[in-house]
């Protein structure tokens, strides 16, 4: 009976394991069928990526891979380059001059944060707003804002709002790069060019500038500065490219503690330290900042930041007479005097230049017969080296073929 009994439990245990087998080979079968359907979509997004992620031609394809909303592939989205400037009192219309000049030439798109004080809001947006159609072109305002325990050294620090700059890495928190530009900057060929600069940048650099002067007979730092600066003569801030996550990371040597501190650590205690021996503000606080950390500093060439130090006594930039200006600083009010009627004469050409195209393609002739008439001046005298790289840069955007601005 007990032989019985196992002959049949051995049977049923069989039977079992035929029915698991059968069940496991059914499931195989199914799961099969179901990968067999993908494929095509899987092979489809394989030679998508495979053809530079132009995807296939409208018609092909299966209908799910199609479908809108299906899937987000697409070209890796255009790198956005971000400029910064801060206006106060008069200087609505250098402004929108100034950015006029970066989105004529630029290729990428452009977001651009601007500081300003609250009564010059509205007349901001009533001007930009109006560049709509520019589908690289974006804008944020926002209001003067210095550390609360602290806003009125601030604001009183060599002009109103200049030193808001100092805090754009604590405000702009997600940024990773910037560039700050002052109001009387025109820009001479694409923002674009300067943006590349920050690959150039070694594992120390934080930040970019030019120097104050290539001449220093005529330099005012190493003549006259009662505080450090760096290198022989000095930096000048008006045009400043920042890697600011690494600004916000940086711990600083300095000459107040033996301890490094941080960017935002370091700003009052400067202050506090050099307010009665410093004439240019905020710029002199960071030319201490590197003479004390000279190795976080890639100094660029003074044809992108060139201003009539550069020609005022004769020439003296001698990149800008290789290769044109790039970038052109009009500081001291030059625009709106006549004591350098060169840099005038640039300022109202691209104030009162248009979007269009043949706007841009006429500006140069008449704007060469008026740096004519600047000769009597030396930096009219070399007028050729302001309309060199502007030249290049209207034939090479508006001469080809047109693209989308």
């Amino acid at each position: 009976m007990r032989r019985y009994l196992r002959v049949v439990g051995l049977c049923l245990a069989c039977g079992f394991c035929s029915l698991l087998y059968a069940f496991s080979q059914l499931a195989v079968s199914l799961e099969e069928g179901a990968a067999g359907g993908r494929r095509p979509q899987a092979a489809a997004m394989g030679s998508w990526l495979a053809d530079g992620g132009r995807g296939p031609g409208r018609g092909a394809g299966s209908a799910g891979f199609d479908r809108p909303g299906r899937y987000s592939l697409k070209a890796q989205p255009t790198e956005k380059m971000h400029l910064a400037v801060v206006a106060c009192g008069e200087r609505l219309e250098e402004t929108v001059t100034m950015l006029k000049s970066a989105l004529i030439f630029s290729i990428k798109p452009l977001q651009v944060h601007i500081f300003a004080e609250d009564q010059l809001h509205d007349s901001f947006k009533d001007r930009l707003d109006s560049w709509s159609f520019l589908q690289r072109f974006n804008y944020t305002l926002y209001p003067i804002t210095f550390p609360s325990d602290s806003a009125v050294e601030w604001k009183k620090l060599f002009k109103p709002c200049a030193s808001q700059r100092l805090f754009l890495p604590l405000i702009l928190k997600e940024i990773d790069s910037l560039l700050y530009v002052d109001t009387d900057i025109l820009f001479l060929r694409p923002v674009d060019d300067i943006w590349s600069l920050l690959k150039k940048f070694n594992s120390t650099q934080i930040a970019a500038m030019a120097p104050e002067h290539e001449e220093p007979r005529i330099g005012w730092y190493n003549r006259f500065a009662r505080h450090p600066y760096y290198g022989k003569t000095g930096v000048n801030s008006g045009v400043m490219l920042m890697n600011m996550t690494r600004m916000r990371r940086k711990y600083f040597k300095n000459d107040m503690t033996t301890a490094r501190l941080q960017w935002g650590d370091i700003l009052m205690p400067l202050l506090k330290k050099y307010k009665l021996n410093i004439t240019w503000g905020d710029q002199d606080l960071l030319n201490i900042m590197f003479f004390h950390n000279p190795e976080s500093l890639f100094v660029f060439p003074c044809q992108w930041n060139y201003r009539p130090d550069h020609c005022i006594y004769g020439s003296n930039c001698r990149e800008a007479e290789e290769e044109g200006v790039f970038i052109l600083h009009g500081n001291r009010g030059v625009y709106h005097d006549d004591k350098q009627p060169a840099f005038r004469a640039m300022y109202e050409a691209l104030r009162n230049c248009s979007f269009e195209d043949d706007a841009v393609r006429s500006l140069l002739k008449p704007l060469e017969l008026e740096l004519q008439k600047t000769v009597h001046t030396y930096c009219g005298k070399t007028y050729k080296i302001f309309i060199k790289q502007l030249t290049k840069s209207i034939r090479s955007r508006y001469d080809t073929p047109p693209k989308e601005r």
